[in-house]
């Protein structure tokens, strides 16, 4: 797991590396994440927050928490997807969500662009 950050990692950031490593198999089914509290201290973040990252891929479906022993990725049972499928199935959904934000983030602006023009030309007519 390689974590190359300029910044401490968000809880958001934290589960979305999580599921591009089990995506890719950097995680198998079974497998064991870091300890909550080795790794907050690694990335330099409160323990709340590898907390409610390791959360977030429980909801996903993808990690079970396991008391007292730690949390591990979940393993394929017949009949169901397995935790790495979903994961990739999550980070393509990420993907196409940051595609789609890009496109309307381009469409504000070239709206707002619009919308000057527009106040230019209605408050300076040409004669």
């Amino acid at each position: 797991m390689d974590w190359k950050l300029d910044t401490p990692p968000s809880a958001k950031d934290i589960a979305a590396k999580f599921r591009a490593d089990i995506g890719d198999g950097t995680y198998s089914p079974g497998a064991r994440l870091p300890g909550a509290q080795g790794l907050a201290k690694k990335l330099g973040v409160a323990l709340m927050t590898v907390q409610s990252a390791y959360r977030q891929l429980a909801e996903d479906g993808l990690v079970e928490g396991r008391t007292g022993s730690g949390t591990y990725v979940l393993d394929t049972k017949k009949g169901e997807p397995s935790a790495q499928m979903a994961a990739s199935g999550l980070r393509d959904l990420q993907d196409q969500m940051k595609r789609v934000t890009s496109q309307l983030n381009d469409l504000v602006e070239r709206v707002r662009k619009l919308e000057e023009e527009h106040a230019t030309l209605t408050s300076h007519p040409e004669k």
